[in-house]
């Protein structure tokens, strides 16, 4: 991931769970649908979170499953910090700083499930990510992406980025992080989310779907045979 990425989300992690809600105009529906679809007959669930950030999904996950054995991994290790402040009183949570596309994880998983992250890499990236996280699932594991897609057209995908700057420009917050926001998004590698269901299906995943959708804001199902 572009080191420069890492550095702006380091470098706003104190305020990134507080700013969410007013750089995302989908926010409740956008994770809770995430958390929906996180569906499994297990009591305890190990749960993979890609890119965990300060643990907003993992918080809703944990939430639906409060046996569930969580891992949570991210290159930004001030993001991990917040999220360790958050689960504090937990200890069937493991942090990880790392890459998440080269870790080495020692043991398969229920649910992986990521939020606003893998649209930072490169679309082979994406791919190639895809075949490994099919590979770290159980069978009949689920993978849910809460992330940020291309318009399927050049005119839609500048629309919903004119929409987004119009709508963050009037919602309360403050000019600076409104402007950083804009900065960070300028290194954004979003894909077309029939682009990103094609990938799941060649990875190996046979029941996938794009769950939800608000302009450039989708939330991905796939589903690994049993």
């Amino acid at each position: 991931m572009n080191e420069k990425v890492i550095r702006q989300f380091n470098e706003v992690a104190h305020k990134y769970d507080e700013q969410r809600r007013l750089l995302i105009p989908c926010f409740d529906d956008f994770y809770g649908t995430a958390v929906r679809w996180a569906q499994t007959d297990k009591p305890s669930p190990r749960i993979l979170d890609l890119g965990a950030g300060t643990g907003l999904l993992a918080e809703g996950m944990r939430t639906k499953y409060p046996a569930c054995k969580l891992t949570l991994i991210d290159l930004g290790d001030k993001m991990l910090d917040i999220a360790k402040q958050r689960f504090a009183a937990v200890e069937e949570i493991e942090y990880i700083v790392a890459d998440y596309t080269e870790y080495p994880f020692e043991h398969k998983f229920d649910l992986i499930v990521s939020s606003l992250s893998i649209h930072h890499l490169t679309h082979e990236a994406k791919q190639t990510l895809f075949h490994r996280i099919y590979g770290l699932l159980e069978d009949g594991g689920l993978f849910i992406n809460a992330d940020q897609v291309m318009g399927e057209t050049h005119a839609v995908d500048q629309l919903y980025k004119q929409m987004w700057v119009q709508w963050i420009r009037t919602n309360g917050i403050s000019t600076e992080a409104a402007d950083a926001s804009i900065e960070r998004r300028k290194l954004d590698i979003n894909a077309k989310a029939w682009d990103q269901l094609r990938w799941l299906q060649e990875a190996g995943f046979q029941e996938s779907d794009c769950v939800y959708k608000y302009q450039d804001f989708a939330v991905f199902y796939a589903k690994k045979s049993e």
